[in-house]
């Protein structure tokens, strides 16, 4: 740096400096800092999770919803194949998830995420993680995860499903089923990509078939581990 660029301060003495402003543990290079310490909290937290499932659907599911017995039933299931379940710690279907993935003696992972209408992880969360930024939580999913199963959900059930579709497509990750529990829930979008997506050229026969839709849990628990080469020990 020249002329009216060089700073007339000394890095050492900003960071030892108590009487200066704090705005900069808000600038951008401290954010990558921060952004460092949320994959290396969650690299150390998963990585001796074993065999994973990720569950998605929706946390405005109501306990007396039979979508919310059939989320138990999935978190269960998948623990009887020896899986994890790895959520997003929230309510309804999340918290369903890890109710029964907890009460079947099995691992039950939340990663949360901060947000101004949710108030922490839900309580069958036995191994949780809160995270600041969406993108690095997404990681852990897909790092951590060797399938999706998909419940009825909203906008961030969309997005993670949409995420890992791509993240298949374009072969960033391999051999990873993902699997849409609820037929009447799920048929309209998928004819929708069959009638008007794939219809229209935007994406291939392959792609489509990406997507396994079922109403049998048993089903989609096998589906996910038949990818794996056969169910885990």
């Amino acid at each position: 740096m020249r002329r009216g660029q060089v700073d007339q301060g000394t890095t050492d003495q900003h960071l030892l400096d108590s009487r200066g402003p704090s705005d900069w543990v808000h600038t951008d290079p401290w954010r990558v800092m921060r952004i460092q310490s949320e994959f290396v909290e969650g690299f150390g937290s998963l990585a001796d999770l074993g065999p994973a499932i990720a569950v998605f659907g929706s946390a405005r599911l109501d306990p007396a919803d039979e979508q919310y017995a059939q989320a138990e039933e999935v978190g269960r299931r998948l623990v009887e194949a020896g899986f994890a379940v790895i959520t997003g710690g929230g309510p309804g279907g999340m918290e369903a998830a890890n109710k029964g993935a907890s009460q079947a003696g099995g691992v039950s992972v939340g990663l949360g995420i901060e947000l101004p209408f949710e108030a922490g992880l839900n309580p069958w969360v036995d191994k949780g993680i809160n995270f600041r930024y969406f993108f690095a939580r997404k990681t852990m999913f897909v790092k951590y995860s060797q399938g999706f199963v998909v419940l009825p959900g909203g906008f961030g059930t969309f997005d993670e499903l949409f995420e890992a579709l791509t993240l298949v497509q374009t072969q960033k990750v391999t051999r990873f089923p993902i699997v849409l529990v609820g037929t009447d829930y799920w048929q309209g979008l998928v004819d929708w990509l069959r009638g008007t997506v794939l219809a229209g050229g935007k994406i291939n026969q392959a792609d489509l078939d990406l997507l396994i839709v079922t109403d049998d849990v048993e089903e989609a628990v096998r589906r996910v581990a038949e990818a794996r080469g056969g169910a885990p020990a």
